[in-house]
């Protein structure tokens, strides 16, 4: 009573008690250590639920990829198609002229044999050309090293009956048609055989 009438209001300054718990020190709940310039940082809510879209929106997305893989696959399909058609008119054309010097020859079977004979080479050499414009050459030179690539074993003879290096193409029985990288069909040949070991 005294103090109070001495003026001095209990629980202010200099009165209050210095061994208080201070609540900020402590790091009590609910309570957050202020920033440098005074202010105390926002208090991040421990059940928010993170940022980002929601599962409606994702499966919408996902529904939207699919449809465009369906839209995508059909056009390709549809293109392939296409070009498939446009590589048939491609071949079949330029095979075209071959038959119709074919049907020309067969007019005129009855002519002179060696006539026959000419235009036979002349449609073979126009077929040849053909091969070569769609970019298969033909592989028929016999003295070549053999290569399983391009060529099919039948048969191996003996190097010594042959003008040819052990290893290498003494016959082609039937050609072979390729590009680099690509035998359409490979050579059926004869192989030289070098001498027992």
């Amino acid at each position: 009573m005294t103090d109070h009438a001495a003026g001095t209001p209990t629980g202010t300054g200099t009165d209050a008690p210095t061994d208080a718990p201070d609540p900020v020190r402590e790091g009590r709940p609910g309570t957050a250590e202020p920033s440098q310039d005074g202010t105390a940082p926002p208090v991040a809510a421990a059940d928010a639920p993170p940022a980002g879209p929601d599962v409606a929106q994702l499966q919408d997305r996902w529904r939207r990829a699919l449809a465009d893989l369906d839209n995508l696959r059909k056009r390709y399909a549809t293109e392939l198609e296409r070009e498939r058609g446009l590589e048939r008119d491609r071949v079949t054309s330029a095979f075209l002229p071959v038959l119709d010097n074919i049907d020309r020859a067969l007019e005129h079977a009855g002519a002179d044999p060696r006539s026959i004979l000419e235009g036979v080479h002349a449609l073979r050499e126009q077929a040849l050309a053909v091969v070569a414009g769609l970019g298969f050459r033909r592989e028929d030179e016999p003295g070549v090293p053999f290569d399983p690539t391009r060529h099919e074993v039948v048969a191996v003879v003996d190097a010594g009956d042959a003008d040819v290096a052990p290893g290498a193409v003494v016959q082609v029985l039937r050609p072979g048609y390729g590009a680099p990288g690509h035998q359409l069909r490979p050579a059926t040949v004869t192989v030289a055989q070098g001498p027992a070991g």
